[in-house]
């Protein structure tokens, strides 16, 4: 036999409810340890920025240098 189709209403509200149970398995993080990721985050960033702006400027002198 064919299930009848929900409604849109009680649809939402079973969404609602699974996603209510779903958070409640979640293991939130410390705010130190937020703060100590983001920290990690931040300078590896800026790392990879000092890297690709280095790269950058080797191979601009190398193009300026070969095409002069």
């Amino acid at each position: 036999m064919e299930r009848a189709k929900k409604n849109i209403g009680s649809r939402i509200v079973d969404w609602a409810k699974e996603i209510k149970s779903e958070l409640k398995k979640v293991v939130w993080p410390s705010f130190a340890k937020v703060r100590k990721n983001t920290l990690i985050v931040i300078i590896y960033v800026l790392l990879v920025g000092v890297v690709i702006m280095a790269l950058d400027w080797v191979f601009t002198y190398l193009i300026n240098f070969i095409i002069k």
